[in-house]
């Protein structure tokens, strides 16, 4: 095999192809369940506080894991790393199949949250590692639009195409996006490689690790700044399939609807996270938590027209927040390549809390109010918390490439 730097660095663009793969296979299995709420809610007789909990399951599990995770990651490597979290996404999806009570739906989708530290910590950990500098940014904005397009084939194909197809059966649609998963983690075992760290420092324990970078400023800003904006992303996405047909769309037509803010933040994730100057970042995010706050109230207060313009606008707002703050984690020179899997464990680990959080508490906020308008307008505040916190970052600037 040739390890020349000019083989290695053309074979970055492959192994960004794959990680790509592997987030959209995430996305997949992450959004699948939001348009399959209402036909499980009738067959499992289910409340809204069960699916709540049920869809901020795997955050939940993920939170866990995500402890162990990038320590693991830094330790074995991201070769073996995301082929487990490949398998354990393909495995959650495909035991929906078997789920005939809240209990047994709930111990399936949260296995995903075993899997998903392994490829939302290893890809950033493989970002680090494989590109520099200004390509960082490029590489980022790439490979997190893997996520949004699997989001964006569950939201708009699963009712409109795969459940037609497979007889109206939501227990076949989850075996299906399983065994797709299994196949993209075998294509990544077959033609990924590993890549050592320039660095030979012996990794810290786990709590020698927490408490040397919760002391950097930046690093305590990002963890809050991850927890609002996955407790936010979690729960307007989960539930916005379900928050248009409750305002009169049919079942296909709100998950296409519910698959614009995705597809609206592909092209800023594309170009925001390499065009935005580093010591811009920190305006940046506070100018774009704003902008959510505005877009959040018109998706529950709009209609026609101006709906479809506030769900285009959610779509550009929140879609920079992850991969932006992912850049001023890599560009701090506390964290670096060396230490980006166990801070990026650490990241996913206070974020997901969030992540878990926001569904659970938009059901419970609906089952208490039955509306969907008081949840919504309880994350929309949630913004402004953003905004004050995205002012108080002070970024690094990155190295050329």
């Amino acid at each position: 095999m040739d390890n020349s730097p000019s083989n290695q660095n053309r074979y970055r663009w492959i192994m960004l192809a794959l990680l790509w793969l592997l987030y959209v296979a995430f996305g997949l299995i992450q959004r699948s369940l939001a348009p399959l709420v209402t036909p499980i809610l009738a067959d499992l007789q289910l409340s809204f506080t069960q699916m709540g909990f049920i869809l901020g399951s795997w955050q939940f599990t993920y939170i866990v894991v995500a402890i162990f995770a990038g320590t693991l990651i830094d330790r074995w490597g991201i070769r073996k790393s995301l082929l487990a979290g490949a398998i354990a996404l393909g495995i959650s999806s495909a035991l929906r199949y078997f789920a005939h009570d809240f209990g047994m739906l709930l111990f399936a989708v949260a296995i995903a949250g075993v899997g998903g530290p392994m490829v939302s910590i290893g890809c950033p950990k493989a970002i680090s590692l494989w590109f520099e500098g200004r390509s960082r940014g490029t590489a980022v904005g790439i490979y997190l639009t893997g996520p949004w397009i699997g989001g964006i084939f569950a939201l708009t194909l699963t009712n409109s195409l795969v459940m037609p197809l497979l007889g109206q059966s939501w227990r076949l649609t989850f075996l299906l996006y399983g065994l797709l998963t299994f196949a993209t983690g075998l294509l990544w075992w077959i033609l990924a490689r590993d890549k050592a760290s320039s660095s030979s420092a012996e990794a810290p324990g786990m709590i020698d690790l927490f408490w040397r970078f919760i002391g950097v400023r930046n690093v305590r800003i990002v963890l809050c700044l991850g927890l609002l904006t996955f407790a936010i992303i979690h729960a307007m996405t989960n539930w916005l399939p379900k928050i248009l047909e409750n305002d009169g769309f049919s079942p296909a037509l709100a998950g296409a609807a519910a698959a614009i803010p995705l597809a609206a933040g592909i092209p800023a994730i594309l170009t925001l996270p390499r065009l935005i100057p580093p010591a811009w970042r920190g305006r940046f995010l506070a100018l774009c938590s704003l902008l959510t706050l505005a877009m959040l109230t018109l998706i529950v207060t709009a209609s026609g027209a101006l709906l479809m313009a506030a769900l285009i606008g959610f779509g550009i707002t929140i879609s920079p927040f992850y991969a932006i703050l992912t850049l001023i984690l890599m560009d701090s020179p506390e964290v670096g390549s060396t230490h980006m899997g166990s801070v990026g464990g650490m990241f996913f680990c206070i974020s997901e809390i969030g992540g878990f959080a926001g569904p659970l508490i938009m059901g419970a906020i609906v089952d208490a109010t039955g509306s969907f308008q008081t949840g919504t307008f309880f994350f929309a505040a949630l913004c402004l918390t953003s905004f004050i916190l995205a002012l108080c970052l002070k970024t690094q600037p990155a190295s050329p490439d």
